[in-house]
């Protein structure tokens, strides 16, 4: 039986300031744009999250909620550096891990380069050496595959050890919002609800049979994961997919000078980004959000490859001709994926 950890970082950013700041302990911070920028909040501290505010709400409504709170800018490539410290440690236990955003990660420590039999117990001891490494708190979930670590580790926040055997583990399931498991989105969460799947409790009694035709290949992961038994592998290398831009703008605007000059900028900053990382791309996407919130994006897809700042802009532009049109624009963003080493296609073409 395999042993996963899920390792999550206590409201991360946020842990960061009031380390550095001794004097916003105890206090709500958030971590976010202006809110007469649009900012939004990336993170905020626990203080804060008594008073509602939760990460991605406009910093302008967290400030509303909670006024006495600390806004401070991030610092992300401070939390990058920290980040790589917290991987340090957890490289001290094994190599195989699986990260998944900049403050949490999958490890699988069923043979780990300390030797230690128990799961729990390198739990504990991880937080402990991360903490004396970053005076970071983190919270682990300890379970024997991937989904039920991940459920686990939000289960006692912060600083806290949560533990899923196979004893336990399906009665816990139990209790598990539908919308919690792994692969429901918010649509498929909302097909779920309807058919008076609110819960593990709910999803349990349902054949394999019944959930494929329901939902379609969502179906025998959920029967898998509901019972306990999804196995899923732990993806110790990601390729990279797409690289974006995007701005929320101050004011909206229908103004096409303004708004193609953000394609320009954006196309500058694409090519630097591809180039940095020996990549070249055939899709550019296009995103407009307008003043009420509706979001559209169109696509584009190449035969050759690209990564040119002239090359995108133009691509850009037209896709702006053709979705652009009289209404206020609050936000503007461009998209390149379909990547592939730049190296990997100049060998391919020395070939013909």
């Amino acid at each position: 039986m395999r042993k996963i950890l899920h390792v999550d970082m206590d409201a991360f950013f946020a842990s960061v300031e009031q380390r550095d700041h001794p004097e916003w302990r105890g206090k709500p911070v958030i971590v976010g744009g202006k809110p007469n920028q649009r900012g939004v909040v990336s993170t905020c501290s626990y203080e804060a999250r008594a008073f509602g505010v939760r990460s991605a709400m406009p910093t302008a409504k967290a400030m509303k909620l909670c006024p006495q709170a600390i806004l401070t800018p991030g610092r992300y490539q401070l939390y990058k550096e920290v980040s790589a410290q917290v991987h340090e440690v957890f490289r001290t236990y094994t190599d195989l891990i699986e990260p998944l955003s900049i403050d949490e990660a999958y490890l699988d420590v069923t043979e780990n380069k300390k030797g230690i039999n128990s799961a729990t117990v390198i739990a504990h001891s991880i937080q402990k050496d991360v903490y004396e490494k970053t005076g970071l708190t983190c919270s682990v979930g300890v379970s024997f595959n991937k989904f039920l670590a991940k459920m686990a580790s939000g289960y006692h926040k912060p600083s806290g050890v949560t533990v899923i055997t196979p004893e336990n583990a399906k009665e816990f399931i139990r209790t598990i919002p539908i919308e919690d498991f792994y692969g429901v989105g918010k649509v498929s969460a909302e097909k779920l609800k309807q058919a008076g799947i609110l819960t593990g409790e709910d999803l349990f009694p349902l054949s394999k049979e019944e959930l494929e035709k329901k939902f379609g290949t969502l179906g025998p992961r959920l029967y898998l994961q509901v019972r306990g038994e999804s196995n899923d592998q732990l993806t110790l290398h990601r390729e990279r997919k797409s690289i974006g831009t995007e701005r929320t703008l101050i004011k909206d605007t229908t103004d096409h000078g303004i708004l193609t000059g953000y394609l320009e900028e954006f196309s500058e900053e694409l090519e630097r980004m591809l180039k940095k990382r020996s990549l070249a791309a055939r899709t550019v996407t296009l995103k407009l959000r307008d003043l009420e919130f509706n979001t559209m994006t169109k696509s584009v897809t190449m035969r050759d490859y690209l990564n040119k700042q002239e090359e995108i802009y133009s691509i850009a532009l037209q896709l702006f001709e053709e979705m652009m049109q009289e209404r206020p624009i609050r936000l503007i963003g461009l998209t390149v994926s379909h990547l592939e080493n730049t190296n990997r296609l100049y060998k391919q073409l020395k070939l013909f």
